[in-house]
Order: structure tokens, then sequence, then C-alpha cells
């Protein structure tokens, strides 16, 4: 009888990594790396079907970015059909539907697929729709009937791969709920793991950020209460939002706060409500946002903005479990799991008067640093995948890609606006690409001029900063000596920068940087700029 893989050698090997226990990303990879050798391929890829869009797990032959897009389902009709049945579907090189990895095989560097084949087969585990697994060869007539018909006979081994990698994950997934909190993830496979239907996403494959997402997943069980650490634009609402998802109050609301949008003459009644006649313009009862979070989760954003006459009542909150709504002469109990997040150094604020200790104390039971971009090595160009294909969809292309060089930019850049920086500069390049002209019919490639970079790092001539109005008395600080002194240092330059450009105009500044105006001038208040 003849074996699926044409080498019996590569189906020994198979069976002897099914023995092994691997993580699964590297499991997924070795049978995706096995399937372009045997098929003599240009690509293969392995997608999971998750909420109508197919994630790629495991590539070989597509561009590095790739593990980061995420391919809706309708927007993509081969994909659909693979998808649509559990046996090999074959596209013949004329056909008229679009590829959706035009432009991305790795070695075309951005040029059209010319006519090749293509096949699939839609994959299933437990009887259910799993996702897909896909093949390219550049050749025609690669993929003949020979072909078909072993792809057909690897279906049930991939199938198999595919479930002993989820079943592994589920397992690895209960052994780190048992461990100490302090106890590093396992494995660098934490960005591959099956998420809950409607659970947020974190794209994302280095150890950084699977260090924290278990320590996340550890946290998210108990009742204490959490504080996220972390610059500007790196999702703390993201994971906020992943912690609640996480915890046994999944099912309960999920009420979120901006500390900084509060009023002071309003912030109290907000979080704690009032009762008809507290104050003018009280017309009736109205509950506040601990009420509305009653046995779910209070997500307290920039926490550091609370006035401290709020401060005082939300640290009676989290010691007595009870509110007071204002003007009202009795307590309410509450069940409310606090969760809050800054971008500030609450030890400074406390050190100044700014933050009350005693709820500094409170608050951070349990911090959690997020990590920036910087540090989250090759995640950038995941990020900037997912970004790509949201653009491609939204602007109607065919295809959008890096070119190498603007890959390589992304890695070297800082990025001190995080993630929320890089989703804005890949937007804006596409807009700026189809501003000029191009084809939407074409493979639309980002040079890494069309980022504009560098732009953005450019420090401000030596006299503007002077004369810019509310940057006056700013002096130059002297060399960094750490890596925070480092990234202050750049921050202060593009800020003064785009200042200087905008003639001294806060709102015009925070316009040019693509950054909410409140935020910028807390910022600069952060790097000693006059505001």
């Amino acid at each position: 009888m003849e074996t699926p893989l044409a080498n019996g050698g590569d189906l020994l090997a198979l069976c002897a990594d099914l023995g092994a226990e691997l993580p699964q990303a590297v499991r997924l990879q070795r049978l995706v790396d096995l399937l372009r050798a045997q098929f003599r391929c240009g690509a293969v890829a392995l997608l999971r079907l998750e909420d109508e869009r197919l994630r790629p797990v495991a590539v070989n032959g597509l561009v590095s970015d790739a593990l980061g897009r995420r391919f809706a389902v309708g927007q993509h009709p081969r994909l659909a059909a693979i998808l649509a049945r559990h046996e090999v579907t074959c596209f013949e090189h004329d056909s008229a539907l679009p590829d959706p990895y035009d432009g991305l095989l790795d070695t075309l560097v951005g040029e059209p697929l010319p006519v090749h084949d293509c096949m699939g087969v839609g994959l299933q585990v437990e009887g259910r729709p799993w996702g897909v697994l896909t093949l390219d060869a550049l050749d025609t007539g690669t993929f003949g009937a020979a072909a078909r018909a072993r792809l057909a006979r690897c279906v049930p081994l991939v199938e198999a791969v595919v479930r002993v990698a989820r079943l592994e994950q589920e397992l690895r997934t209960l052994r780190m709920a048992a461990t100490a909190p302090n106890e590093g993830a396992s494995d660098g496979a934490a960005g591959l793991a099956a998420r809950r239907a409607g659970e947020v996403e974190i794209v994302g494959e280095s150890p950084a950020l699977a260090r924290l997402l278990h320590e996340l997943s550890v946290v998210a069980t108990s009742e204490l209460p959490v504080l996220l650490l972390g610059e500007t634009g790196v999702g703390k609402e993201l994971f906020a939002r992943l912690l609640h998802q996480r915890s046994p109050r999944r099912n309960r609301a999920l009420v979120h706060v901006n500390c900084a949008a509060l009023p002071e003459s309003l912030a109290e009644s907000e979080l704690f409500g009032h009762v008809r006649g507290a104050f003018s313009g009280a017309v009736s009862d109205r509950p506040g946002r601990f009420e509305a979070a009653e046995g779910g989760t209070l997500f307290l954003d920039e926490v550091g903005e609370l006035p401290l006459s709020v401060q005082a009542k939300l640290l009676r909150t989290l010691q007595n479990g009870e509110i007071q709504r204002l003007g009202a002469d009795r307590p309410r109990s509450v069940n409310v799991r606090v969760v809050a997040a800054t971008n500030r150094n609450l030890r400074e604020q406390v050190a100044s008067g700014a933050f009350r200790a005693d709820l500094y104390h409170r608050l951070s039971v349990y911090p959690v640093p997020i990590p920036p971009l910087r540090e989250r090595g090759n995640d950038v160009l995941l990020l900037a995948g997912r970004f790509l294909e949201l653009n491609r969809a939204r602007l109607g292309l065919r295809s959008l890609r890096l070119s190498p060089d603007a890959q390589n930019a992304l890695r070297r850049y800082p990025w001190p606006g995080n993630v929320r920086e890089l989703e804005h500069v890949v937007s804006r390049a596409a807009l700026k690409a189809l501003s000029r002209g191009v084809d939407a019919a074409a493979i639309v490639t980002l040079e890494a001029a069309l980022l504009d970079l560098d732009a953005l790092l450019a420090p401000a001539a030596p006299a503007a900063p002077a004369e810019a109005p509310g940057a006056q008395g700013a002096a130059a600080p002297p060399g960094p000596t750490t890596l925070r002194d480092a990234v202050d240092d750049c921050q202060r330059q593009v800020v003064m920068a785009a200042l200087a450009r905008a003639g001294g105009n806060w709102a015009g500044a925070a316009r040019a940087l693509d950054v909410d105006a409140s935020n910028l001038h807390k910022l600069a208040r952060r790097l000693g700029l006059k505001v």
C-alpha cells in the first residue's frame, strides 16, 4: 500500500514527532516544512478558522508578516471554496478567482503571482471545521492527478498532527494554570493558543509577549486588583479586556472608565452615582460606573489622572466593597473587580503628593508591566501584517505588502507610540500610496520612504525649540544613560520638531504626529516641556 508521503523516512519523522512533546508552533511548522519538501512547491500554509477569519498558524514560502495577517473568508473566494469542502480543491491556472497570497510569496518579493498551480483542503478536527491547508506551486503541472491524490491521503495525518497540537496546548495551559504566578511560560507558542469565541486577540509570538500572556492567564482567575503599567499605545485596554474575558466574571459586564476624560466636578458622580437633588441639575437618581459593573470588572484607564478627592473615595470602596452615591445617606455594597492602567510613574506621583500612597498600594496588589513594542522583536512585522491586510480590504486593493527595506525600517524604529503608532504609520502609508495613483488591481508595495519614519525621528532645528511658544525653558537634556532616557530624549525631539513645524500650535502638532491632543499635552508635561 502506498504511503501518504512519498518518502518513507519523512513518514517516520512525522510519526516520531507525534510521539514527542513539542511546542505547538514547532510541531505545526515541522508539518508545513515537510509538506513543502514533499510536494516541491513554492509555499505551504496552515490556517485556522476563527470568527469567520482564517489565521495563519504555520507557513513556509510566504513573507515574514504573513503570520500576522487575518484573511476574512468572505473576502477571499479561493479560501472560502477550500474551507467549504473536506476534500482536495484545485484551481486551474486560468482561474479568475483572486489568490490571497498575491505578492506574498517570499521568492517573488512583491511581484504578482504568475500563472501557477494551487490546491488546498478543508481540515476537520473531531468532526468540526478547523481550518484549511493550502499549497501553491509556481510551475504549472506541479499538482497533477497524482499530487492531488497524495494530498487527499495526507489529510488524516495532517488532521492528526493538528489534533495532537491542540490537545498538547490545552494540557500545557492546564499545567501553567497550576504553577506559581512567577513561573515563566513553558514555550513561545502563547500567540497560537486557541481563543474562546469572541475573545480579544493579541498578535505576536515574542518571548516577552508569551510571558505577559502567561502572567495574565494566571492572575485572571483571582479576584486581586491588577495594575497594568505601560507606555502610551501598548494596548493596555486590550489586555484589560483579555484579563476580564479569562476571568470567572467573563459573563458579566466590563465597564471602561477613561479617568483622564472625567471633569473633576463630575468624576465622583460618574464613578459612584448620585441621588436626586445632590447638585444643580441632578433631577433624578443615577447609578455610577461601579454599579454598572456589578458582578463584573471595572477598568480604570489612566487612573493616575483621578483627582485626589475621588482617590479617597475610591480607596474606601476598595477596602470595604461599598460605594456611596453623591448626596445619599447610606452606602451600597458592590461586587466589582478593579483593573487599573496608567502610563505614568505612580511612585513618583506618590512622592510628589499627586497620588495617594494608600490607594497606590491597594491598586498595585498585582502590577503587570506591558512590554513596549521595541522589546517585542519580530512582533512588529506580525502586527504590520495585520494592519496591512485590514487596509488592503478597507481600500479595496488587490494586495498590499512591505518591501524588504520597509521591513528593516520597521524593525529599527524605536516606536515611542508603540502599537497604536505602528497602526497609524501603516494606514497613512497605504493612503499615501493610493493618493499617488497606484492601480488598485496591482500589487501595492510600501517602500521605506513611504513610511516616513525618518521624519518622525528627525531632530528639531537648533533654534526652533527656543522660538516655539510653549517650549521655552526645555533645555537639551544630557546624553541618555538608560533605555528610558533614550526613549524620552527621542520623544522630546519629535514633539519639539512637530511643534516647531506647526508654528507653536499644539493642536497642529498633535495632528502632525497623529495623536490625541490631550495625550500629547500629558506626554509633553512628563518630558518637561511647557504646555
